[in-house]
């Protein structure tokens, strides 16, 4: 049996194995052929030579992940030992950039291989779509790529919308006056941007219209130049509001519309605009389309097994 022996030197170990040593755990239910003993500060490893070399690499991508970061929670180690071979080389090189520095000098980065892809596709495309379930960072790595082209003066202005669809409310019975109303819909966003912008300016950006945040009954008509415009919940527009708001593009626009097939509020009978758009538009070049999956949520450890029993259920039916 082959044995592959490993030394922390420049890391703390009992940081590094965590309580109870559930980094060591994680690994041996992704590595179950291998026999893995931790002791002080060594890793002991034996098994099949070729099992060790990728248990070797994994690691390696562990150990640098703790070196830059400082932690090791569990949705990390399990992006780092699922992801292929690509794209680990992804998540050690691109997981470190900073995309812009938050409210008390918070680091804004993509985290995750897909939420990197997000961001360079972002770069590349003056439309993109970001297609995935909760948590997996579409609307807030979109909010920050926004922000950064704001202060980069790459655009004037941010345009923050979404469909304000009565999931299981009547939105005219809610007390108070129509932004009132609609400032819950638009919660997710006002907590991203507070993230990132402190909050005197922000309400000074929201106030100039510098950072409008309004519901897409408010984009028809218009013509958005020279802004950052994101559609957040797009799953839950119809084929006319998807249609009219594609329309609005104006110049030196960026536009990312962000959403999750999966979890559609509209009345029954009533086609999705963005499942439709993702077809129509598939194929018409300079157009960009990002997927993200379970792989990608940042949320709380349960939020992962959350989807995946749902899509288990779904599988089933």
């Amino acid at each position: 049996m082959n044995e592959l022996i490993i030394e922390l030197t420049e890391i703390s170990a009992r940081d590094f194995f965590g309580l109870q040593n559930e980094t060591i755990e994680l690994l041996k239910r992704y590595f179950p052929k291998l026999k893995i003993v931790a002791r002080g500060s060594k890793v002991k490893v034996y098994g099949d030579e070729e099992l060790l070399e990728e248990f070797d690499r994994r690691f390696d991508l562990l150990t640098a992940h703790f070196a830059k970061y400082n932690k090791l929670d569990e949705n990390a180690i399990e992006r780092i030992l699922t992801s292929d071979a690509k794209d680990s080389q992804n998540l050690s090189q691109g997981e470190g950039e900073v995309l812009l520095h938050g409210v008390n000098g918070r680091h804004i980065k993509a985290q995750t291989v897909n939420q990197h892809r997000l961001v360079e596709t972002i770069k590349k495309h003056d439309m993109v779509f970001a297609i995935g379930p909760a948590g997996t960072g579409k609307t807030y790595t979109g909010v920050a790529m926004a922000v950064k082209a704001l202060k980069e003066k790459q655009v004037k202005r941010i345009i923050l919308t979404r469909p304000a669809v009565e999931a299981g409310e009547n939105l005219g019975f809610l007390p108070g006056d129509l932004k009132e109303k609609l400032d819950p819909y638009m919660q997710p966003l006002y907590d991203a941007l507070r993230d990132m912008i402190p909050a005197e300016k922000l309400a000074n950006y929201i106030e100039t219209g510098v950072i409008q945040i309004a519901p897409m009954a408010f984009m028809r008509g218009r013509t958005l130049d020279n802004a950052f415009v994101i559609l957040d919940e797009a799953q839950n527009t119809t084929h006319a509001q998807m249609k009219m708001f594609l329309t609005r593009m104006g110049k030196n626009a960026k536009f990312l519309l962000t959403g999750d097939p999966g979890q559609i509020d509209l009345p029954r009978r009533v086609i999705s605009g963005l499942k439709e758009a993702l077809l129509v538009l598939k194929d018409i070049k300079g157009i960009g389309i990002v997927y993200l999956d379970e792989q990608d949520v940042i949320r709380h450890k349960l939020v992962k097994k959350v989807i995946d029993a749902y899509k288990n259920i779904e599988h089933q039916n």
